[in-house]
């Protein structure tokens, strides 16, 4: 994908055309900026032992971001980062905005292999990356010949020099830099999506889409937050949690981190009570061990408001038991990182226990703010109410286009809509059901089958903890359906269960024809369960 300047341009005849408005945006490094000037002293991060109140983070900032233009990076420069969660990470997004330049996460249990293809299909100019990932900095450097600087977190023989020594570089040298001047259509970030069905990709978030990324999510998700708020980490900065951490900061509520990478359920329901933490993005498997882990009965988690999970669709009966151990606090959000989450929402207020309270069991909700949620088959014609076809979404939030991907970017869109490539249907009220990914359904004896259908009627087995299905080769059909399923902890379940449990509750033509017990689900970095993993374990 190209940027167009939208400065004065030329015709074919080489008269000049009318250059359009320029549409100036906040820089979102201003996010931090703004707060640290209304509210200096009070706590910005937390993380082990350490507090950074707003003043000594946006100083961190700002002297890094001296040091990295000294150094030669400037707007449009893509910075690669490959690190886990912690202070140096929040603060280079920061800083590499604050430059202009673009932010290039990775998921940090990305291979070395995975990290070199996102650092060279970006065309990165700089890598920061934590001491003990060596081998990635290596295989970034050896794809990258054009790589101009890497600073390490933390002291390692790869790297220039680490975050802290760039830091006190800034500081030295008493240099002050400005936020970069911002155009809406300017990249901020590289969101690669997670790759599960081929390479990954680069969707470019720019920061005018951003800014409203960020209104959204504190009108639809966390309304009310304030600097009275706290937030706890349970996932990786790099991807939706960072995005979630820039609404808090927008408004001054500190940001907790977990010590390690690792989920810690005691420890995040420690700091829950400890920070009187009010508000978490997590992903449904994340949320499911908080709220069935003992810690929960144990620590006081009563200021939660705003238990966000996204991701992937919530088994009912998991949104049940963690509404008993948590209260009326989660929120469902629906959104793929090419829109930045923001597609629908189901708020607290619509989350009950009781199904006949809940009413709409099964939704992921209704549109956000400002996003335009339609239903479309095959040909792009618009489904009525209760016809399952694609989830399309157009509206502010919807991203620039893959980064250097025509083909993608062609495939992706259809009538200024982009398409999700997730099947579901509308009720008459406008909620939205997710029947599954288009990839997903499979066809048996000539029937669609869609595999979330079956999943939910599983689950409601006892002694089932998770499952997926999927549809495999078949002689006979076509395809038929096998089932995958996790038991839950000292419990016991046959094939023989399931099938019996589903007998009458589904048609036959979407009965599994085989059904396998395995100790563990693969999951992705980011808790999701790859059907193409499954598959080939399959």
């Amino acid at each position: 994908m190209s940027f167009v300047p939208l400065g004065p341009r030329l015709a074919a005849d080489g008269t000049v055309v009318a250059a359009p408005m320029t549409r100036r945006v906040m820089n979102l490094a201003d996010l931090l900026h703004g707060t640290a000037r209304r509210l200096p002293d009070r706590p910005a991060l937390v993380w082990r032992e350490t507090t950074w109140t707003w003043r000594d983070m946006a100083g961190r900032v700002n002297a890094a971001a001296a040091a990295l233009a000294a150094r030669g990076i400037g707007k449009g420069d893509r910075v690669v980062c490959q690190s886990r969660n912690g202070n140096a990470m929040f603060e280079a997004m920061f800083a590499v905005w604050t430059v202009g330049a673009v932010w290039v996460p990775t998921n940090f249990r990305n291979t070395p292999q995975e990290v070199a293809y996102i650092a060279k299909a970006s065309r990165v100019k700089a890598m920061i990356c934590e001491s003990i990932f060596a081998d990635h900095a290596a295989a970034v450097t050896e794809a990258n010949p054009d790589l101009q600087l890497t600073v390490s977190i933390g002291i390692a023989g790869f790297a220039a020099l680490d975050w802290e020594a760039l830091v006190a570089e800034g500081r030295s040298a008493s240099a002050s830099v400005a936020s970069a001047a911002m155009d809406y259509d300017d990249p901020c970030w590289f969101f690669f999506t997670s790759g599960t069905t081929g390479r990954p990709k680069a969707a470019v978030l720019t920061h005018g889409q951003m800014g409203f990324v960020v209104t959204n999510h504190l009108a639809d998700l966390v309304p009310g937050t304030s600097d009275q708020d706290a937030s706890l980490v349970v996932a990786p900065l790099s991807h939706g949690a960072g995005i979630h951490q820039l609404t808090q900061v927008a408004r001054g509520a500190r940001t907790v981190l977990l010590s390690t990478e690792r989920l810690d359920c005691e420890e995040a329901f420690r700091l829950i009570a400890e920070h009187r933490v009010t508000n978490m993005f997590t992903v449904p498997t994340i949320l499911t061990m908080l709220a069935s882990h003992e810690a929960a009965d144990r620590h006081d988690h009563s200021s939660l408001r705003y238990v966000i999970y996204a991701g992937s669709p919530m088994y009912r009966a998991d949104q049940q038991m963690a509404l008993q151990k948590l209260g009326k606090c989660i929120v469902q959000y629906f959104g793929l990182g090419e829109v930045t989450g923001n597609i629908t929402v189901f708020p607290t207020r619509e989350h009950d226990v009781d199904d006949t309270v809940q009413g709409r069991i099964g939704t992921c909700g209704y549109p956000r703010t400002a996003m335009d949620v339609r239903i479309f088959d095959d040909k792009g014609a618009e489904l009525a109410p209760f016809e399952t076809g694609e989830i399309c979404v157009a509206g502010p939030a919807v991203f620039a286009g893959y980064f250097d991907n025509p083909e993608a970017n062609a495939k992706s869109f259809r009538d200024g809509f982009f398409r999700t490539g997730d099947l579901g249907h509308k009720d008459k009220d406008g909620y939205v059901y997710i029947t599954g990914r288009a990839s997903d359904m499979y066809i048996s004896g000539g029937s669609n089958v869609y595999p979330r259908e079956i999943e939910e009627v599983i689950l409601t087995h006892p002694a089932v903890a998770e499952v997926a299905v999927l549809g495999v080769p078949d002689r006979r059909w076509g395809e038929a359906g096998v089932a995958v399923l996790v038991a839950r902890p000292g419990a016991t379940v046959a094939e023989g269960d399931i099938l019996k449990h589903l007998d009458g509750k589904l048609s036959r033509y979407k009965m599994p024809r085989q059904v396998f017990v395995w100790d563990e689900l693969p999951k992705s970095g980011y808790g999701k369960v790859p059907k193409k993993l499954i598959r080939e374990m399959l």
